[in-house]
């Protein structure tokens, strides 16, 4: 692939001796290198593989869902006999097809559109899973206070019942909701953005939060992702058929309006926005242009009612898209573990040369051209 890796193939390189890490590629099933990859990026990524494998652990005779398959997949890597060598992800991908006719077919999916299908459907399956445990502890609490009321009036000598009811106020109902709401998947990689909005009539000032996943921000030629993620955050000006409604005003006025980092997530999964629709083309082309992304990050892009603007991140895996288009390549994921960086190339894990690590920043601005870039930025931070 020219990534500037070891001529070995046979995995043994990529071992070091005081480590009991596995590296195990993924065999593609048919143009799954975009499951692959992503599965590789996550599975480094070692706050968000403790949670599923502790998930695995506490789910004993439960329906087979995409997470549990996750969760077997990532202990057959960290628990097999062997530390090299390749396994085959097809329970993953026999479930990834039988719920989403999306990937069921042997075409170039995207990576992005994989990660956020996959993260979604997780916290889904876990806020599901709160839901109906919540729902049996509840009937359960019924059937305790339907017999207690049942023993009180049977000890009554006057002719009107007892009736004993549970009583719950607005808070433990907001409480109980906001439990339900809250999972692991939230609690590592999901931020909060907010979006200030001021009319330039009346000068009325309005904000509006929103949460994501990972984050997607645009790229431009010979850039960085600390410029990219400044440039998300400029002021914008609404105006002409963009004109932001005032409730102020009762009308449509000029505006300007503001993204900002309000929260921010423990791992940040940045999304760099490689394909762009060219009316002229009818048709996406990928954008190569190089930016720079640094092994270290921390957002400057935040608000200022954020409460950890201070944290400071570290990049430990990518996803890499390599070739012309969104339809013609192939996705490789990079990693970082015990010092050193790791490519896995479905089947194949190889270490990589650290002069070569410049070239997924892009190659040039010219469309077409056959290129390995950044497309997916696995950050941690410190402090999780």
């Amino acid at each position: 692939m020219g990534h500037g890796v070891s001529s070995d193939t046979t995995g043994q390189t990529v071992i070091e001796s005081n480590s009991n890490e596995h590296y195990l590629g993924l065999v593609n099933f048919g143009n799954t290198c975009y499951c692959n990859s992503v599965l590789q990026a996550l599975y480094f990524c070692k706050p968000f593989r403790e949670r599923v494998l502790q998930y695995r652990s506490t789910q004993k005779n439960k329906k087979e869902n995409l997470l549990i398959c996750l969760a077997d997949l990532f202990h057959m890597i960290s628990s097999g006999k062997r530390r090299t060598g390749a396994l085959q992800p097809k329970k993953f991908i026999n479930k990834l097809r039988k719920e989403n006719s999306t990937f069921d077919n042997d075409m170039q999916q995207d990576a992005h559109e994989f990660l956020n299908h996959l993260l979604n459907t997780c916290a889904d399956i876990l806020i599901a899973e709160k839901k109906e445990e919540r729902d049996k502890h509840d009937k359960q609490k019924h059937k305790s206070n339907s017999i207690t009321s049942s023993n009180n009036h049977t000890h009554l000598n006057g002719d009107e019942p007892f009736i004993r009811t549970s009583i719950y106020t607005n808070g433990d109902t907001a409480n109980s909701n906001s439990v339900m709401e809250d999972t692991w998947i939230h609690d590592l990689f999901q931020g909060t953005l907010v979006s200030t909005t001021k009319c330039l009539n009346c000068e009325t000032v309005s904000s509006k939060d929103e949460n994501f996943l990972d984050l997607s921000i645009d790229v431009e030629e010979n850039t960085s992702i600390t410029t990219c993620l400044r440039v998300f955050s400029n002021i914008e000006t609404l105006s002409g058929e963009s004109k932001y409604y005032c409730e102020t005003c009762s009308s449509k006025q000029e505006a300007t309006k503001r993204m900002r980092i309000k929260k921010l997530p423990r791992i940040l999964a940045l999304h760099l926005k490689r394909f762009k629709y060219f009316e002229v083309f009818k048709q996406y082309k990928k954008l190569s242009y190089r930016v720079v992304f640094p092994f270290e990050l921390r957002l400057l892009n935040t608000s200022e009612d954020c409460t950890n603007n201070d944290r400071i991140y570290d990049l430990v895996s990518l996803v890499v898209h390599c070739g012309i288009g969104p339809n013609r390549g192939h996705y490789i994921a990079v990693v970082k573990r015990d010092g050193s960086w790791l490519v896995f190339d479905d089947e194949t894990v190889d270490r990589l040369d650290p002069s070569n690590f410049e070239e997924f920043y892009g190659v040039s601005h010219d469309l077409g051209r056959q290129s390995e870039t950044s497309y997916i930025l696995f950050y941690e931070s410190r402090d999780y």
